[in-house]
């Protein structure tokens, strides 16, 4: 699914959204995002430039790229500039499959910050009329060399097949009963097996891949409450909740006919 609108410079609410199964891109300008925890590895990228960064217990630094792991709170503030967030899904390796990607990087805080070789290639993404032509080959050619370069292993397979049941239907197929069973578990082992592997709880990797799933629908022009039942929310509170946990905003954009599409981040 891709999701694409031109960068006119007066218009402060493009944005550019592309989501496949073990990968989802967003591009567009953002201004401070409070404390928040994602629920999957992050490469975050200025794309004209260096953004803030303030991690659990240190002070605001400014970089030009970050590789944010998943469950690690912190604060972000882009000054109202575009930037570029590519998150990847456990069974693509974790950190270990973007850190490539990061070039110059020294930890801090449990991250890693730096310089990203590919923000050009972002960039142009963001900008380019016909983004969402090649958006696909050119992100999944990224991660294929940055993976070449990694050292990442295999995730265990009972826990990648339960991520791609929850990709495929976190509305249907995602109670984790039914999905320990699948994997020959007991709950309790499944659970910590799961946290191990994904780097967060079974709850908050699920409700990442509802939000992925609600992006979507809003994309395609579902109001908010439409787009949460559809995802596996309780209703529109539940998932305005989780989205602020995870992004450090509220979701922006209404279901109103002729309105823009929304500003996800």
């Amino acid at each position: 699914m891709r999701l694409y609108e031109r960068a006119a410079a007066e218009d402060k609410s493009r944005s550019l959204l592309h989501a496949e199964k073990d990968l989802t891109f967003w591009a567009g300008p953002a201004g401070y995002l409070r404390p928040h925890c994602g629920a999957a590895p992050v490469l975050l990228a200025g794309l004209y430039g260096k953004f803030s960064l303030r991690l659990e217990g240190t002070p605001w630094q400014l970089c030009r790229a970050a590789i944010i792991p998943p469950g690690l709170c912190h604060e972000l503030d882009f000054h109202g500039k575009p930037f570029g967030a590519l998150y990847i899904e456990p069974n693509l390796g974790g950190l270990n499959a973007i850190a490539p990607l990061l070039s110059l990087a020294t930890p801090a805080g449990g991250a890693s910050l730096g310089d990203c070789e590919a923000i050009p290639m972002l960039r142009s993404l963001y900008e380019d009329r016909s983004g969402k032509q090649w958006a696909g080959d050119a992100l999944s050619d990224l991660l294929a060399f940055a993976r070449h370069k990694a050292s990442s292993t295999a995730i265990d397979p009972r826990i990648a097949a339960a991520v791609g049941l929850l990709q495929a239907s976190c509305g249907d197929v995602s109670g984790v009963d039914w999905l320990a069973q699948n994997a020959g578990l007991s709950k309790s082992r499944f659970q910590h097996l799961f946290t191990q592997q994904a780097g967060v709880p079974f709850r908050r990797y699920r409700a990442w891949q509802r939000l992925r799933i609600a992006w979507r629908q809003i994309a395609k022009g579902a109001s908010i409450t439409q787009a949460a039942h559809a995802s596996g929310f309780f209703d529109s509170a539940h998932f305005a909740h989780e989205y602020r946990e995870t992004f450090g905003k509220a979701c922006a954009g209404g279901p109103t006919p002729g309105a823009k599409r929304p500003n996800f981040c």
